[in-house]
């Protein structure tokens, strides 16, 4: 029996680019998929254009229109607490603009089982309208503390175990004003994941086509601006204040590791500069996240952004 598999696909303002991303998932192989799909409130035909493809695709099931989430973390949030998760054996979730290979789910699932791993990511290839390609690689070893300040990878490659995700959904619901402090929801379940002991598989593979364009909510970290536009959200204390949002949400706010760099002063981003390898995955990471703890700490007291 092939694997039974619920994609959730989160919309806004999406519809150029949303046949092709469905036509993408409704051609895996090997599997049988459920599509989900989310629509913030939008102002380009993306409902009417949902609308009648879920007429016309029995294997495409539209939520309830018309709520304005702001985001793609609180879309995803509340398609996972919205679907029954119990008549799937897996659970993935899409963007609403790239382009998956056609073994995308199978191979994520083989992967699983071989490791026995509760949650998987991949390598994604970023694709430009000028037809440039570039290979986006992730896959780096797991450190003890990455899950509190990176993500697996981009949440459009995870595919999730029944169980995990079932837990997962559990856990939102349980926390669901905290889980909603936090703006991105593939670092939050990653970071679910780790520090409740769930293994979690990075794959060298690179599953689907990435779309760059101007509307890209976070994109490919790739060239000046980006650095740049990362930089200024680690020096004006967002990225760390999201860690500690992520920290305090799965439980983690009165660990040693985490109470020493809570309160955002200077001791505190000087011992995270000691721990700087254990922090993040990719060697160039580690570095400038050790040089945005040492600037933190010259830097005078700001006001922590939520």
């Amino acid at each position: 029996m092939q694997p039974r598999v619920a994609v959730l696909l989160a919309a806004f303002n999406g519809k150029q680019w949303l046949k092709e991303q469905i036509d993408s998932i409704l051609l895996q192989e090997d599997v049988v998929v459920s599509l989900y799909i989310n629509v913030d409130q939008s102002s380009d035909g993306t409902e009417d254009f949902i609308d009648q493809l879920s007429k016309e695709e029995p294997r495409i099931h539209k939520l309830p229109f018309g709520q304005h989430y702001g985001g793609a973390a609180p879309n995803f949030y509340h398609l996972i607490k919205n679907i029954d998760f119990s008549q799937y054996d897996f659970v993935a979730l899409s963007d609403q603009d790239d382009i998956w290979l056609t073994k995308k789910l199978v191979t994520a699932i083989a992967n699983l089982n071989k490791s026995n791993a509760d949650a998987y990511s991949s390598n994604i290839t970023a694709f430009w309208p000028n037809g440039k390609k570039l290979l986006i690689n992730k896959a780096q070893e797991q450190v003890q503390w990455d899950f509190l300040f990176e993500a697996a990878g981009p949440g459009c490659t995870y595919v999730l175990t029944k169980k995990f995700a079932i837990n997962l959904q559990k856990f939102i619901l349980m926390h669901w004003d905290a889980v909603n402090r936090i703006s991105l929801h593939d670092w939050l379940i990653y970071a679910y994941a780790r520090a409740n002991g769930y293994r979690w598989f990075i794959d060298p593979y690179s599953s689907l086509l990435y779309r760059q364009h101007a509307n890209n909510q976070v994109g490919a970290n790739v060239g000046l601006s980006a650095f740049l536009v990362r930089a200024k959200k680690v020096l004006n204390g967002w990225g760390l204040n999201q860690s500690l949002l992520i920290a305090n949400a799965v439980g983690l706010e009165n660990s040693p590791f985490v109470s020493i760099w809570d309160k955002g002063n200077r001791l505190g981003y000087l011992f995270l500069s000691k721990h700087f390898w254990q922090c993040r995955r990719r060697l160039k990471d580690k570095f400038l996240f050790f040089m945005a703890c040492i600037s933190l700490a010259l830097l005078p007291p700001q006001k922590r952004h939520e």
